[in-house]
């Protein structure tokens, strides 16, 4: 066959009004990596324990209760709390102390426990459906040998946590796959329907799809548990993942896909029967628009549906994941269903167009001008919502450079950066064979089987000069070889017009380069997905006010002072013993700039328990020496972070009142 090249002025023409579009879908690149979806993880963290790790208290407490940065699920089994000979001394009753802004769950103990080191061993699922775990020990009395070891591996490890982050991995690119090849049929290429090679990869888009959602279904009991591939058999757990927000998404995808099985069996079934109708009754031009005019209202009908199934299926991630929990989730769900779509359209379009490219040399160039238009459309969807995304886990600029989620993003950057650059590079090759996918390539059938190497079936059996014989043989096992020998010179027919095209190496060139920069950049997103988002870090880091204090020490803080007058500098030492619920004694010193005592005309001191609406709880000490003030008896009558307001005066008008929040145990 002749293929026919066009003018080389048309191809520049042409190629150079492509060029825009073609670096929008590129850049698109940039906003799509840099902003994902999936990189700012926001698990929860524990935030506080009482008793404390590593605390020795003078007696047994009557529970155990653990404080988070964010809302968790826990079961009665949750919170485990172990004796030095590894005997379990919780009642395995969970206690939800949540109050407000305030995370926070306790088990109650057993009582007349005796003196020696317990081990609190504890796991847990955070709203963004990832599960969490640890251990801590706290001892009665003073510490002693315990036979508990505590546990080194984290909850969503293992061989099942490979096995489920695979599973999750699968389903992202199936979805991305699923939605965008079929976006690129009905916006870009209506004609693609009908080609083997598209139908594949939409068709094996939803297996993967599919079979990934199952495995994520029954591999979440282990996953979020015990660890182990034995219980995908559990029913007893299958049920109560099924009770789960992550378990109701995975069984609502499910159901979705079950209607967009529905959709590919009509896209590729009555559609593409519809398009070779129409466009058999016209010539190429005229069928063109008949193929228009006898599809639209399927193709409209197919479109609604297909989004409003993608949308579904994005919604599912959305609803179960990082979007659900943190600030402003009302706005944050909807922006992710966006943004996932917004890849998917870009990311699986780029793909259909890719294999178009390389397995349907006839596809036209209006396709590629449609896809640059539609991935015009997601670079500016991901933008937004790649920007509000990305304020939303990080919060402030200095968590760019002051955690290690804002420097692994910015080293996450740089690698986009380089694979940008590489795409740049890409980005003719790909104009070019957009314009000339087989510009000036000549193939005889004969020079096509002297390329694979076997005789050609116009010749097998005839003698130089004769002409060829249609005649299919009568013996079966010759008809078979000469079908065989037709499948290589078809396939070496397509490589060599493939080959014949020097951009294609070209091409192949940069993409096998930036595929190992897209390495690189997976292994940094993979450990950004476990690591503290900004915001959450610098949270806890503006906790860093409150003094903790260990049951039964004595609480110490040092709180400078300013009165504005005359020698109204200074630092106020306060120091509450033992520092816990009931009677403590507390000592007051006042010291000026230079470390001597400052004998203060007044200095009172007040408590207040803002959680429980208690205080303030005035406190007005004795002057015991100069700069030194006590008082006896001060009552806490509750556990928690209790304000310490202390006025200080320095002369009949210049007053002033510092705080700090200890917490008591």
């Amino acid at each position: 066959m002749t293929a026919t090249a066009p003018a080389p002025s048309t191809v520049h023409a042409r190629t150079a009004a492509l060029l825009p579009r073609l670096v929008l879908v590129l850049a698109a690149l940039l906003a799509t990596l840099f902003t994902a979806a999936t990189p700012a993880s926001a698990h929860a963290a524990l935030t506080a324990s009482d008793p404390a790790d590593g605390a020795v208290v003078a007696t047994a407490p009557a529970q155990v209760t653990l404080s988070f940065s964010e809302q968790v699920a826990l079961g009665d089994d949750s919170i485990r709390v172990l004796d030095p000979q590894g005997k379990r001394v919780d009642t395995g009753e969970l206690r939800d102390m949540c109050s407000g802004n305030t995370i926070r769950y306790g088990t109650a103990l057993h009582s007349g426990l005796p003196n020696g080191t317990y081990t609190v061993a504890w796991q847990a699922v955070s709203a963004d459906s990832h599960p969490i775990s640890g251990a801590f020990t706290f001892s009665i009395g003073a510490p002693s040998a315990t036979d508990v070891t505590l546990p080194t591996g984290q909850a969503g490890g293992g061989p099942v946590g490979i096995a489920y982050g695979i599973a999750r991995y699968a389903a992202y690119a199936g979805f991305t796959v699923l939605v965008g090849g079929a976006a690129f049929i009905l916006l870009c290429w209506r004609r693609g329907a009908a080609e083997r090679p598209l139908q594949k990869l939409v068709v094996r888009a939803w297996v993967t799809l599919t079979a990934a959602t199952l495995a994520m279904l029954v591999l979440r009991a282990p996953y979020t548990g015990s660890g182990k591939f034995a219980d995908v058999f559990d029913l007893e757990g299958l049920k109560g993942v099924l009770e789960t927000k992550t378990g109701a998404s995975l069984v609502s995808r499910l159901l979705l896909l079950g209607a967009a099985a529905l959709f590919i069996a009509v896209l590729f079934g009555v559609y593409a029967r519809r398009l070779g109708s129409a466009t058999a009754q016209g010539s190429t031009a005229e069928g063109g628009d008949a193929e228009a005019e006898d599809t639209n209202d399927l193709t409209f009908g197919l479109g609604i549906g297909g989004a409003v199934v993608s949308a579904g299926i994005a919604a599912t991630w959305a609803l179960s994941e990082h979007a659900s929990t943190g600030i402003q989730p009302g706005i944050a769900m909807p922006a992710d269903i966006l943004h996932l779509l917004a890849v998917a359209a870009w990311l699986g379009g780029l793909a259909a167009l890719l294999v178009a490219l390389y397995n349907v040399p006839a596809i036209e160039r209006a396709a590629v001008r449609r896809f640059s238009q539609v991935a015009f459309v997601s670079v500016l969807v991901l933008a937004v919502t790649g920007v509000y995304q990305s304020w939303r886990q990080l919060g402030s600029w200095s968590a760019l450079t002051g955690t290690t989620y804002g420097r692994l993003l910015l080293l996450k950057a740089g690698l986009v950066a380089v694979l940008v650059a590489i795409a740049y590079m890409s980005r003719k090759w790909t104009a070019r064979l957009a314009d000339a996918p087989a510009a000036g390539v000549d193939v005889s059938r004969e020079t096509a089987a002297a390329a694979a190497g076997v005789p050609s079936p116009a010749t097998a059996g005839s003698a130089p000069g004769e002409t060829e014989s249609v005649t299919v043989p009568a013996d079966p096992r010759r008809a078979a070889q000469l079908a065989r020998q037709r499948t290589v010179i078809e396939s070496a027919r397509e490589k060599r017009a493939r080959d014949a095209d020097p951009d294609r190496a070209g091409l192949r060139r940069s993409v096998l380069a930036e595929a190992a920069v897209a390495v690189a950049l997976l292994a940094v997103t993979t450990v950004l997905t476990s690591t503290e988002p900004g915001r959450t870090v610098e949270r806890e880091a503006s906790r860093g006010s409150t003094a903790t204090a260990v049951p039964d020490r004595a609480v110490k803080i040092t709180l400078p002072f300013d009165t504005g007058g005359r020698n109204g500098k200074g630092n106020v030492r306060l120091e509450l013993d033992p520092g816990r619920v009931g009677a403590n004694t507390l000592h007051l010193w006042a010291d000026s700039d230079d470390g001597t005592p400052l004998d203060l005309p007044e200095a009172k001191v007040s408590f207040t328990l803002p959680a429980k609406d208690i205080g303030p709880l005035p406190l007005l000490p004795e002057r015991a020496a100069p700069g030194h003030w006590t008082a006896s008896g001060v009552q806490l009558p509750l556990a928690g972070e209790w304000r310490i307001d202390v006025t200080v005066r320095t002369s009949d008008i210049d007053q002033t009142t510092v705080q700090k929040t200890v917490k008591i145990g």
